[in-house]
């Protein structure tokens, strides 16, 4: 697996994994725990470094899950996590908190579950309006110099709160969703990031699975699958979605590739310093999407695709009205 830097020297394999979906958001979570470790511990025999996980997730079980599996192989691993919740013991959720002491809690929570002495990345995981940003950066700049945490990021933040963190305390990554549907980073947050050497980690770099080809207007989403409460996701608007995925297939076909790989390259070839998070609870998956790191698409390619997603547009949000909000939109 081919290496990339994100902000601050920090290396990290080409794709990343992320953990959230063995804890929760897409249907029925798996019943062996054995098995989402040997997910783990199987993407790090393939060269992936670079591991995705948040108190929130579950919440607390999925840096558990992470702890337990990497544990054996910390040396060799790139552990990031996130803060910015008010959860409480028994996991329910009382909105955003990014006081510097809570910040400071979690850390030391985060620590215990993730088996570790450091966090590797540390992000704010939503940009609380109530809490100053500088604040937000001086507390984990404390962190960093206490040794509890290696590097700071951001998740879903703007340009100029980015520009507003980074200048008390250096921040190494970005993590905001961004695909061939979601293109959103592009106009601002990009250049920014390019700017000021900040590294960018594109969450849901398929879509939720859309951009896979194995999401169509037939397929049924369980009670616990975030997708049925999202617009984008809507039979309808799957139904006026689908002109984008055929694209990506048609793309996919002509290089002997899936739709996965095409979309994951696609990002990959944006920028060096962009490392997608897939998501995944299989390893026939996982080996299908790290290949897309060996995928190389033309300039042809890229400009069809890129062109032809502006073309077709997107239909529908890509969280309801709370999630929305969440992210300041």
């Amino acid at each position: 697996m081919d290496t990339r830097t994100l902000g601050q020297g920090l290396e990290v394999s080409a794709i990343g994994l992320g953990c959230m979906g063995m804890s929760q958001s897409y249907g029925p979570n798996p019943g062996d725990r054995d098995d989402m470790i040997g997910v783990l511990r199987g993407a790090v025999d393939r060269g992936v470094t670079f591991f995705d996980t948040a108190e929130v997730y579950g919440p607390f079980v999925n840096e558990e899950l992470v702890g337990e599996a990497l544990a054996p192989v910390r040396e060799r691993v790139v552990i990031a996590t996130k803060f910015g919740f008010d959860l409480h013991a028994d996991g329910s959720h009382h909105g955003l908190s990014s006081r510097p002491e809570h910040i400071k809690a979690v850390a030391d929570a985060s620590l215990r579950r993730l088996r570790t002495d450091v966090i590797d990345l540390f992000y704010q995981h939503r940009v609380n309006p109530d809490v100053p940003i500088e604040d937000v950066a001086g507390a984990v700049g404390e962190l960093v110099a206490a040794g509890k945490v290696r590097h700071f990021g951001l998740s879903e933040a703007g340009a100029a709160t980015i520009r507003r963190a980074h200048a008390v305390h250096p921040v190494t990554a970005l993590q905001s969703e961004y695909s061939l549907w979601t293109r959103d980073p592009e106009a601002e947050v990009l250049p920014v990031l390019d700017e000021l050497g900040i590294g960018f980690v594109p969450f849901s770099p398929l879509g939720k699975g859309f951009l896979t080809g194995t999401v169509d207007t037939t397929t049924t989403f369980t009670e616990k699958d975030v997708r049925a409460t999202i617009p984008r996701f809507t039979e309808e608007n799957r139904q006026a979605n689908q002109a984008l995925v055929d694209l990506v297939t048609e793309v996919a076909q002509r290089r002997g590739a899936t739709p996965a790989q095409v979309a994951l390259a696609w990002l990959l070839a944006q920028q060096p310093w962009i490392v997608p998070i897939p998501g995944t609870r299989r390893l026939t998956r996982l080996d299908e999407n790290l290949a897309a790191a060996e995928l190389e698409l033309t300039a042809d390619d890229l400009a069809q695709l890129s062109s032809a997603a502006d073309r077709i547009g997107v239909h529908g949000n890509r969280y309801n009205e709370a999630g929305m909000r969440m992210v300041g939109l």
